[in-house]
């Protein structure tokens, strides 16, 4: 194939090399999976040692010379080979590798050494692969069509020459931003700026760009949140246009708004919400009839009524699509005139509603379910700490009926649940408390309680019914969906639950999973097992293509209940009483929706993680010496997880840091073993580390495993 005359020329007496340079060399390139790369990534890709490298490049100059291969920006392909090409937005993983959806609903995987480059946001050109591996389709960056911004924020973490070193978390740790001051600006190690992009690849592909502004220092926990808005790039604060409007609405709701709505301002409603809660969206009704009948009424808080299709409201909702939630703050969607007044349904005023009213029969069937626009006033806010001291007989209340019954149907609600194949998680949660300045003071858990439980059920229910009751009219809507993976997806869980003790066939079915989960709702895995599945799943996101609920195992689902904090739950309050537009693009919409709800996650993980940091750190200038309970949470072939429970922090090592000991990985039992010592490292397994340094910058914490005589060893057999 080719010119070879002129090779043996250049190589001498590497011929024979050169062509099995170039036989390796087009196999790799002719296989299915190829996208194309660069001579540099090929030469990694392909293991060439570097006293071949220069003959390597020499062999691809000829073979594009001759027209075997064609090169396009530095990338190397077949010409005629059929590529399949396609344009979207990509989302990068901190990890380095990212996702691009594209027109299908499809997620494309990226691989790290295929970003070329592009930043979360970007839109950019791809190539897809010809085969599906276990992630789904994969490709490969070809081009960066459009930047996704002008600006980025990062930390100062040293400085060479005229330029200092900041860490930008969208560029990640491996590649420093060469940062200038302007005049008059001067920069100190731990400063957290914003700066304006230069170049987004130089010489050496880093990212050079100008400070504009300083925000503070990493030291500074006040500013924790306002760095976080600016490196995310969200909304806050909305304009005098927006303002206006909401306030034009009042304070009160007049008799002429009840009008033409069902009067419920009599009915006993009530909302259970956290402690802090201010924008209380949902209220519940619940009687029994005669015939031991439920009557189920989820009273949802119609924005629809305020924010109407191409108001300035409207406009900063869509900007937003959601609200972001942070120790002691809250980014929201709406301005406070609506979120946490107008429409937030607060006791003892009339506030308006759209009601989903459904009747079940004893069993928790449905009966009938009626969906209108209402008004309600409700009776009392319960968080949910008051609500369960009153299920447990702790403190008297009116209202201790009502929230028995709900109780019972939650539990008709869950057997339904379960008995269609949904799992069960019921996962507590670990929240961060901080004072005025930003201080974390501690972690308080909160557990998936009974009240939390029927929350959930009802909210669930309603959305399901909205779902159902807007497909059977025949309309397009956006869908909550959540894909079903791959088996092969599953088997890391699968391997991980067994090296737990728990029994699994070889080939599980849904339903031995949730067999699996519910033998294991009371141990002490059972956190461990929950988020080892979680992760082994995809994300939901929203789609006006119906493909169902995977972990709800429900067929028809979307977002209602909480239209002060969702957009798509606003969208779907229009859609019910047809208060939007024929030509509106909900496949916008919902990737909005799900891009934003992605960037919003990050930003609040990214401060929850900071504060835990923080609070560790607090301890550790205490007493540098202290001694932490740890768990293993997973063992990969050179690393070791394990989470702290006391901060709810994730620590690693690697294989080599585990003690004085040569380990050897067993993929079966996912476990480490040392082989003099018998000592074993698995999932599940209890430790004891010691804390040894913090690094707030880049949000990491090293840790140490310190020996313990009751680290467990193997049994030794005889050979």
């Amino acid at each position: 194939m080719g010119d070879m005359s002129r090779k043996k020329k250049k190589a001498g007496s590497n011929s024979k090399l050169a062509k099995n340079l170039e036989k390796t060399l087009l196999q790799y390139i002719q296989g299915k999976r190829y996208s194309p790369l660069t001579a540099l990534e090929l030469i990694e890709q392909l293991d060439i040692p570097e006293v071949h490298q220069q003959l390597f490049e020499e062999i691809l100059k000829d073979l594009v010379e001759t027209k075997i291969l064609v090169c396009e920006r530095g990338r190397y392909f077949i010409p005629n080979a059929e590529r399949k090409l396609t344009t979207g937005v990509i989302s990068v993983h901190p990890k380095g590798f990212g996702f691009v959806k594209v027109d299908a609903g499809s997620d494309v995987f990226i691989p790290k050494h295929a970003i070329q480059g592009a930043v979360d946001g970007d839109t950019v050109e791809i190539e897809i692969a010809a085969e599906v591996s276990a992630k789904g389709p994969e490709g490969v960056v070809i081009a960066i069509v459009k930047r996704s911004r002008t600006h980025i924020a990062g930390t100062i973490i040293g400085k060479s020459g005229r330029h200092y070193h900041a860490y930008s978390p969208i560029m990640g740790p491996d590649k420093p931003v060469l940062v200038k001051a302007p005049k008059g600006m001067t920069l100190q190690e731990g400063d957290r700026i914003i700066c304006k992009v230069t170049q987004w690849h130089n010489e050496s592909d880093l990212v050079e760009a100008t400070a504009t502004s300083c925000i503070g220092n990493i030291s500074d926990p006040s500013i924790d949140i306002d760095a976080a808005i600016q490196e995310f790039e969200l909304p806050d604060g909305f304009t005098q246009e927006a303002l206006e409007e909401a306030r034009q609405y009042g304070k009160r709701i007049g008799p002429k708004e009840i009008k033409n709505r069902r009067d419920l301002t009599e009915w006993e409603t009530v909302t259970i919400d956290p402690d802090t809660a201010r924008d209380y969206d949902d209220a519940i009704s619940l009687t029994t009839d005669s015939k031991g009948h439920y009557h189920l009424g989820v009273h949802i808080a119609d924005v629809a009524h305020y924010v109407k299709p191409g108001m300035h409201l409207d406009k900063e909702a869509f900007t937003r699509c959601n609200s972001t939630y942070f120790p002691g703050k809250c980014v929201p969607m709406l301005p406070e005139e609506l979120s946490n007044e107008l429409c937030s349904l607060k006791p003892s005023v009339i506030r308006l509603t759209q009601s989903v009213l459904a009747e079940f029969d004893p069993t928790g069937k449905l009966v009938h379910v009626e969906i209108c626009r209402s008004a309600i006033k409700s009776k009392k806010r319960f968080t949910y700490k008051e609500a369960l001291a009153v299920l447990l007989k702790k403190k008297k209340s009116v209202h201790a009926p009502l929230l028995e019954r709900m109780t019972q149907l939650c539990a008709l609600f869950k057997a339904h649940r379960s008995e269609r194949g949904s799992i069960d998680f019921a996962m507590s949660d670990d929240v961060v408390i901080v004072d005025e300045k930003g201080v974390p003071q501690k972690l308080e858990r909160i557990e998936y309680d009974i009240t939390h439980q029927m929350i959930e059920e009802f909210m669930l229910k309603a959305n399901e019914l909205v779902a159902i009751h807007l497909n059977k009219q025949g309309k397009t809507l956006i869908y909550r969906v959540h894909e079903e993976p791959s088996d092969d997806s599953f088997q890391d869980f699968f391997t991980f639950a067994r090296s737990m003790g728990f029994k699994l066939p070889a080939k599980p079915t849904h339903r031995d999973i949730q067999k699996m989960f519910a033998e294991a709702k009371d141990s002490p895995l059972i956190e461990q097992l929950s988020v080892s599945f979680i992760r082994s799943m995809r994300l939901a996101c929203y789609s006006p293509e119906n493909i169902g609920h995977y972990g709800l195992a429900l067929e028809h689902y979307c977002h209602f209940t909480s239209p002060i904090r969702r957009y798509s739950d606003l969208i779907i309050q229009r859609l019910l009483f047809d208060e939007i537009a024929p030509d509106v693009d909900l496949f916008a919409i919902a990737n909005a929706c799900s891009e934003r709800e992605r960037v919003s996650f990050r930003a609040e993980n990214s401060v929850v993680v900071l504060k835990k940091l923080r609070l560790a750190k607090t301890y550790f200038d205490e007493d540098p010496t202290k001694v932490y309970p740890a768990v293993v949470t997973k063992v990969k072939p050179f690393q070791l997880f394990f989470e702290i429970p006391m901060f709810d922090l994730e620590g690693s090592l690697h294989i080599s840091q585990i003690g004085n000991d040569y380990y050897e990985y067993n993929p079966q039992r996912m476990q480490f073993r040392g082989s003099r010592s018998g000592a074993v490292y698995g999932p599940g397994q209890l430790l004891e580390v010691r804390l040894d340094r913090i690094d707030l910058v880049l949000h990491q914490s090293q840790w140490s495993i310190v020996p313990s005589q009751d680290t467990p060893r193997a049994s030794r057999k005889k050979k």
